[in-house]
């Protein structure tokens, strides 16, 4: 699974790939310790993702199923005009195994997490 993890005061993100089936379970809010993925000292917080299919989680929607929802605002929808709605479908708040990434940012610690995680970045990432 991949992992995106940013760091709101810097303002930059690292992608990292680890399988962690200790995060099967934690929702969309939920924070988790970063010794996880190797950043010693920080915690971070679930602020999304999406499944092997590519659909976004949603917090609002309960569980690890997938539903179409009548979207008009939120994850997994941008209106191009005012009123528009859609039905998309998405995935619910919870980490399952069919989770391809998830995004996270950093809630408390002290140092450079992007700098910390460097060394388990994706190739793509490290040039």
């Amino acid at each position: 699974m991949k992992i995106v993890v940013s760091d709101p005061k810097t303002r930059k993100a690292i992608q990292i790939e680890k399988d962690l089936p200790s995060l099967i379970g934690l929702k969309i809010g939920d924070t988790f310790d970063g010794s996880l993925i190797g950043a010693d000292g920080f915690k971070l917080q679930i602020t999304g993702g999406s499944d092997k299919d590519g659909f976004p989680m949603r917090p609002d929607l309960q569980g690890t199923t997938r539903k179409k929802l009548l979207l008009t605002t939120g994850p997994g929808f941008k209106s191009w005009r005012k009123g528009m709605k859609k039905r998309k479908m998405i995935h619910g708040n919870t980490i399952d195994p069919t989770i391809a990434q998830v995004n996270c940012k950093v809630v408390s610690g002290e140092g450079d997490i992007i700098s910390i995680l460097s060394k388990f970045a994706t190739p793509k990432q490290k040039e």
